[in-house]
């Protein structure tokens, strides 16, 4: 997942509706299944242990929720939500935000390969469209997953169309985090997180914040800093 939700777009905002996201080639086919191999094969040699304090997720929980993580905790996030949330309940899926960019094209077929439905788009570009697209997967009956700090940063500041999401969904928004025991941490604006094999992965999950139908913009801020508290409290880099 790339890219968190648009903020409430604006009246006369044509332009972001036409973008269409460019397909894959064959070696894009090919780099997301790849990609997709290596991820399960490693995700299978971790140790996982789990602090869910939502109330929500685990021994199979049927209450639909809008997961929300750091963009450097994306190299395991789906591969958690498919082996530990949609397992247990038969039909349980996840739709993601996902940058329409080529890049974002290239992790929205890696997601698909763990089926995950995307919502192509993010603040800059079909904007409209994707929020749209996410409000329609969570009337069908499925989680919501955002990375609030991408698709550019800056790393670890919520940004406001989240709690949009949050608003127009009435799904409630759970903060999750893991903390690796052994990785390698990249140089990117994000400092994002690879796992190296066979080590400790602590899943943390917060309690869940409920965004009420009637808030307006001032209590969307106020709410984009306590989320913003509750994902920094169960992370550990």
């Amino acid at each position: 997942m790339d890219g968190s939700p648009p903020n409430p777009p604006p009246s006369a905002g044509p332009r972001s509706q036409v973008v269409v996201p460019e397909p894959l080639k064959w070696h894009g086919e090919l780099a997301a299944w790849l990609i997709w191999a290596l991820i399960n094969t490693l995700a299978s040699t971790l140790r996982w242990r789990f602090d869910d304090r939502s109330g929500l997720c685990w021994a199979g929980g049927t209450h639909r929720a809008i997961f929300v993580f750091w963009h450097n905790r994306l190299a395991l996030s789906f591969n958690l939500y498919r082996r530990h949330v949609a397992k247990p309940t038969a039909g349980r899926r996840v739709a993601a935000l996902i940058s329409a960019s080529r890049d974002g094209g290239l992790l929205a077929r890696v997601m698909a390969l763990s089926g995950v439905v995307a919502a192509r788009g993010s603040s800059s570009r079909r904007g409209s469209a994707a929020l749209r697209e996410l409000i329609s997967a969570a009337k069908a009956g499925c989680d919501l997953a955002i990375t609030p700090d991408g698709p550019r940063g800056p790393c670890y500041q919520v940004q406001e169309g989240v709690v949009l999401a949050a608003q127009l969904t009435g799904l409630p928004i759970v903060p999750l985090s893991y903390r690796l025991g052994w990785k390698k941490t990249l140089r990117s604006w994000d400092r994002f997180q690879v796992p190296l094999p066979f080590s400790r992965v602590e899943v943390m999950l917060g309690a869940p914040i409920m965004v009420p139908r009637d808030i307006d913009e001032a209590g969307r801020a106020r709410l984009c800093e306590e989320l913003q508290g509750r994902l920094m409290a169960i992370t550990h880099d």
